[in-house]
């Protein structure tokens, strides 16, 4: 068996659940129901598996706070990025990037954090754009 797994450590991470499955389409693969500190839950998002686990420092198990935020975001291409966005706000996460149309790149992109710690970034792909477009478009951009 091979594959690629995302390991997240939270403080709760069936409450990191119910907050995730309101904002993406999750499809559970794992969800333990033991006491906070025990949990752990598998799942998909849109293809790719994430691994949560509450916190546990017993076993070296310590989720991202504001005095010691973990230097990794997730980047989620998703439908519709207005609504991801408005639901990631309404449940109380915290705007880091509103959502910014870059259509010259051919997205819009936004930044939320969740009340785990974890950066979440949005995109939205409105058209394709190659990788040689995209250079010389930052290279015209920049030299502005």
């Amino acid at each position: 068996m091979v594959g690629v797994e995302i390991d997240m450590v939270v403080t709760d991470s069936l409450k990191a659940l119910e907050l995730y499955e309101k904002v993406f389409e999750i499809d559970h693969i794992e969800v333990t129901n033991f006491p906070k500190g025990e949990n752990e839950v598998v799942f998909n998002l849109y293809g790719v598996r994430f691994h949560m686990l509450d916190e546990n420092p017993k076993f070296h198990l310590i989720a991202p706070s504001e005095e010691d935020p973990k230097t990794i975001w997730f980047n989620i291409t998703v439908p519709d990025i207005k609504e991801t966005y408005s639901k990631a706000m309404s449940l109380g996460c915290t705007e880091v990037q509103a959502v910014t149309e870059m259509m010259d790149f051919g997205v819009s992109n936004a930044m939320f954090s969740d009340p785990y710690g974890y950066i979440w970034m949005l995109h939205q792909v409105h058209r394709e754009v190659s990788f040689e477009e995209r250079v010389q478009l930052w290279e015209e951009n920049r030299e502005k």
